[in-house]
């Protein structure tokens, strides 16, 4: 695991030293450099494979191309055996070295035999092209900017800024979907002019000129036709050996606990497949009424594992400035609990398993079987709907909990007057800011600097594609492809990059996201049965309490404190928003929301999460002030006590 850069097309010698240091925490380990005329490359190093020989940049048998690579390369054994095999000679012991063999062989299509999680860029110096892939899910972030004949590539925006070249400005329209996406869709960052590779990429530089082409997404369109008792044994082998390939690595691993479903059966399975008696990591927090940690320790009993815990008082308001700064946009809720997590496996591990991917791949979330439901609702006569039922859902009280009754009922109402695809589309803006709510908080003058306006579309043309004809399908396909790849895995990424710990997540690997996606729809979610087929596999390796259990997600009741402890904060915030001052936010529309929320009437509090970020986030990256600037900042805007 490491952070990369590059300069092509300029010297970069002077930026790069620079560069490198924004992402130390990458790569505490060591650091590696190269430069010839017009070309730099650099890495941060966390070593986990050939921890004394690994270092990078990496050269081919002839010294005329450069490796730099973020990332692991799972069936490096065979790969290699098989470049041997072909006449390539290896430098090191390192899996990612793999990559650099194969692109002389293969090409550019050397990713398809791939296997893993990467980000990497080859400089192939006889035809003065920069090679640059990102893997299948987005695992690794990647991103770049070019102008003129320059191009600048790192593993975080921050290696991008920190050459100086590059005037932070804010992408308005980056802004304005994120706000309802809670993902920056397609290949934008925060900052006009940097852009992402998108997972399952590639890019080429040469003359000049930027490529890109997805070489890989799920494919839904083949599904398996044996019994659910075959496709279940299937499963099974299929996530034993993909687990026991995770493992590869000279330096202990550890897992991830979080207590549910996912994360337990990866731990479970590390159990079985050799990983001897291994550490695990799973937190509690007081301040919640409940608690995951009886059900973590349920895992750790049953395997006599290594279990270690620790409760938190996650201070989250101290906590935004750190995330948001490694997270480099506004950090989310989920943020919360793998920065805490990560910081306590860090302290005993540099590598990881973890559960991420299965909801996405095997339909975990409630909203997969909420979307069956409102076509049921929908049977009633829409006039009904909109009047009488109306009244109805208006006048349930809020109780600012978790999924509260009311936040059901009107998010059933809501969607009820869409169709399939544009009812997903919505309903992802639902709790935060949608179409409407956006042209009232925006002002007229920041609307009509937008180039588009059209969030709903940058989920319908997943969920309109022809990968996919099941409901079930068409959802996990668009999530897997956005949800997924630009929200909840650069989260993770982020957030254990932290803390210099690496995290491998078996459920997103590509042979496993296939497979699920050859699953018929009805064996995912079965009836109003979430997961119904991970689950059949779990259940062979887990309690049946756990198995059970309702799903329960790790947060926090942002809802109530922000009418208690938070109040003040918020109120003070408002008062100098920068947006405001910008001219970009309507201060009517933010006070308006902020009194419903105090007062009672309407819970508003992702959506004031969100505004928060994005003040402090402008203060850290627009403003130079630094995380400890910050955290007194946030002080200053607390009340007594």
């Amino acid at each position: 695991m490491c952070g990369i850069a590059g300069v092509v097309g300029r010297d970069g010698r002077k930026v790069l030293p620079a560069m490198m240091d924004s992402l130390a925490h990458r790569g505490p380990d060591g650091e590696g450099e190269h430069h010839e005329d017009g070309l730099s490359l650099g890495q941060r190093r966390l070593s986990i494979i050939d921890i004394a020989g690994g270092k990078q940049p990496i050269a081919n048998e002839t010294g005329t191309m450069q490796l730099v690579c973020n990332g692991e390369i799972y069936n490096s054994p065979e790969l290699r055996e098989e470049l041997e095999a072909r006449g390539h000679t290896f430098r090191t012991r390192t899996d990612v070295e793999v990559i650099l063999h194969a692109y002389e062989e293969y090409g550019t299509a050397c990713v398809q035999r791939l296997r893993g999680m990467f980000a990497f860029a080859i400089w192939d110096a006889p035809n003065r092209t920069l090679f640059m892939a990102r893997d299948h899910m987005g695992q690794k972030p990647l991103f770049f900017w070019r102008e003129g004949g320059q191009f600048v590539f790192g593993s975080e925006l921050k290696a991008i800024l920190a050459t100086g070249w590059v005037k932070p400005e804010i992408d308005l329209d980056a802004i304005w979907h994120y706000i309802s996406l809670r993902f920056l869709a397609d290949d934008r960052s925060m900052f006009k002019g940097i852009r992402k590779l998108e997972a399952g990429s590639t890019l080429v530089y040469k003359d000049g000129k930027v490529t890109t082409d997805r070489y890989w997404m799920p494919n839904f369109r083949t599904k398996l036709t044996g019994s659910a008792d075959d496709i279940e044994e299937q499963l099974d082998t299929l996530l034993r050996d993909t687990v026991k390939l995770h493992l590869l690595s000279d330096v202990p691993v550890g897992a991830f606990l979080s207590g549910g479903i996912d994360s337990s059966t990866i731990a479970a399975m590390m159990a079985t497949v050799g990983a001897g008696r291994f550490p695990t990591f799973s937190i509690g927090v007081r301040e919640q009424g409940f608690n995951e940690l009886p059900y973590s320790r349920m895992v750790v009993a049953k395997y006599d594992l290594d279990g270690r815990e620790r409760s938190v008082e996650a201070d989250l308001i101290h906590l935004i400035p750190k995330m948001i700064h490694y997270m480099e946009e506004p950090a989310d809720p989920f943020a919360v609990g793998v920065y805490l997590v990560s910081q306590v496996a860090s302290e005993t591990v540099k590598v990881v398993l973890g559960g991420d991917g299965g909801d996405e791949s095997f339909a975990g979330y409630d909203r997969y079987s909420g979307q069956r439901f409102v076509d049921y609702y929908c049977l009633l006569p829409r006039f009904f709907r909109q009047t009488v039922m109306k009244r109805v859902v208006d006048a349930v009280p809020e109780s600012f909990g978790y999924k509260s009754v009311a936040q059901k009922a009107a998010w059933l109402q809501e969607m009820s007057q869409f169709d399939r695809g544009h009812r997903y589309a919505q309903s992802m803006a639902f709790l935060r800011f949608t179409p409407e709510a956006k042209e009232q908080l925006f002002t007229d003058a920041a609307k009509n600097q937008l180039e588009e306006r059209d969030s709903i579309q940058k989920v319908l043309r997943f969920f309109d594609a022809d990968n996919a004809t099941d409901l079930v399908d068409r959802m996990l396909f668009t999530d897997l492809m956005t949800r997924m790849a630009d929200h909840g895995l650069p989260i993770v990424d982020r957030m254990s990059m932290a803390h210099s710990l690496e995290t491998r997540s078996p459920l997103v690997d590509p042979l496993v996201v296939d497979f699920a996606a050859s699953v018929p729809g009805d064996m995912k979610l079965h009836g109003r049965k979430l997961k119904w087929m991970l689950r059949r596999v779990a259940s062979r390796y887990l309690p049946r309490e756990l198995i059970d259990r309702k799903k329960q997600g790790f947060g926090f009741p942002l809802a109530l404190w922000m009418r208690s402890e938070l109040r003040d904060f918020l109120r003070n915030l408002f008062r100098q928003s920068r947006f405001v001052e910008m001219g970009l936010f309507e201060q009517a529309y933010m006070d308006r929301i902020l009194a419903e929320h105090l007062d009672g009437k309407t819970d508003h509090n992702f959506r004031l999460w969100i505004l928060i970020n994005l003040e402090l986030w402008h203060r850290l990256y627009f403003e130079g002030e630094s995380v400890d600037d910050l955290r007194a900042f946030t002080d200053s805007l607390m009340g007594p006590g």
